[in-house]
């Protein structure tokens, strides 16, 4: 047996299967079969005492009556939990007229207290004192006197009914710190599912920044290898160079991207690459170059490495994109990537390039890399313009903070 089954016996019902409306009503645990049974046995105990003392006064049949009509309404209180409210009326005006029942009565004013708001029981409040008066008129106790007698039982009432209320209110409160425990772990599953819906976005727009790049070199040499069958063979070898680099390249890649997909603990396999910065920028445009490119590198900054790394790194993604996306868009057009900023000051990177010769076959998909892109720059507190140049050509233009 587990250790949670053991502690749901030391519950109450309702809080091990609680129900609404139209639920069935939960089976008794161990603590309530205990519960109820020491209630049982104190009732008793109470018409026991209260027999005793009303045999001084009353004849045989009286007594007998008395001690039947108590054991029943000490029996009907395995009932509380069913009826707890009809239960309690009954036993009130029981409780009036035959003193042994006076415990009974109790109990299942202490059942209705802890089940029921005050201004639902208010009523069987009223019955009850009323009847605590009554009795003392009704069967008085020539030892307790007439108005010690009500003082008793108006005070042992109000007691029952306060006891019950301060156990309602503590139950109330064990319910409303068990829900919120409840609230805040789903909105912890729901916080985790969300980071990791996010996490998996981010790779996403990675693996399309990274892929994208390697895969338009591999498209480049390959039409090249193509359409020029009898080109010299260095060329050719070249070519076949460069897109064993690129493939190489690419799988190195969306290995690196894969293996933060894995759980902590496996091995990826890949090895750690270093990851790019700024400093690699000028070997992202000599494969651009190699591919057939015409890009030329502007770059005012005199230490890059000085520039923070994941600054640098955003900067190589942009300059990436935006390569891929003038190889694809504008083959063969000059492009110029412009590099400024100092410390303080931030980093401004741009990447221009003139309207293509000829019309361009459309490209599926176009657009959603500098989607990423944006996301990327405000998530590293800068921002990002792009769209067609005043002289004609498409300009991406990024600025990136670059603390003093």
């Amino acid at each position: 047996m587990t250790r949670t089954d053991r502690q749901r016996w030391l519950l109450p019902s309702h809080l091990v299967a609680p129900g609404g409306d139209g639920a069935a009503r939960p089976r008794r645990t161990v603590r309530d079969w205990v519960v109820d049974t020491l209630i049982f046995l104190l009732a008793a105990l109470f018409g026991l005492v209260a027999a005793d003392t009303s045999a001084r006064y009353n004849s045989d049949a009286v007594n007998l009556i008395d001690q039947i009509v108590g054991a029943l309404a000490c029996c009907a209180l395995w009932l509380r939990r069913r009826w707890p409210v009809g239960l309690a009326a009954v036993l009130a005006v029981l409780g009036a007229l035959i003193p042994v029942a006076a415990g009974a009565m109790l109990a299942a004013l202490f059942s209705v207290a802890v089940r029921r708001p005050f201004r639902e029981i208010a009523w069987i409040l009223g019955v009850t004192l009323a009847g605590a008066v009554a009795t003392v008129f009704v069967r008085p106790d020539p030892e307790t006197g007439t108005a010690l007698g009500i003082v008793l039982g108006v005070a042992l009432t109000l007691l029952v009914i306060a006891w019950g209320m301060l156990v309602r209110a503590r139950r109330q409160l064990v319910e409303a710190l068990r829900e919120r425990a409840e609230r805040a772990e789903s909105e912890a599953e729901l916080r985790a599912a969300q980071a990791q819906r996010l996490a998996r976005e981010a790779i996403a727009r990675e693996m399309h920044d990274v892929l994208a790049h390697r895969l338009t070199l591999l498209s480049v040499h390959a039409g090249a290898l193509e359409f020029r069958p009898d080109a010299p063979p260095e060329q050719i070898a070249r070519a076949a160079g460069v897109i064993r680099d690129s493939a190489h390249d690419a799988l190195q890649d969306l290995r690196e991207i894969i293996g933060v997909l894995r759980a902590p603990g496996e091995e990826s396999g890949g090895g750690d690459r270093p990851q790019p910065t700024l400093a690699t920028l000028g070997a992202l445009v000599d494969e651009s170059r190699e591919a057939g490119m015409t890009v030329l590198l502007d770059s005012a900054v005199d230490d890059p490495g000085s520039v923070p790394a994941a600054t640098g790194r955003t900067v190589y993604r942009i300059a990436q994109e935006a390569l891929t996306n003038a190889r694809k868009h504008a083959p063969g057009a000059r492009v110029t990537v412009t590099l400024r900023g100092r410390p303080g000051d931030g980093l401004t990177v741009e990447v221009r390039n003139p309207a293509p010769d000829g019309p361009v076959p459309p490209v599926p998909g176009s657009g959603q890399g500098l989607i990423g892109l944006s996301e990327r720059a405000a998530l590293a507190g800068g921002r990002l313009d792009h769209g067609p140049a005043p002289g004609g050509g498409f300009a991406l233009t990024a600025w990136l903070p670059w603390p003093p």
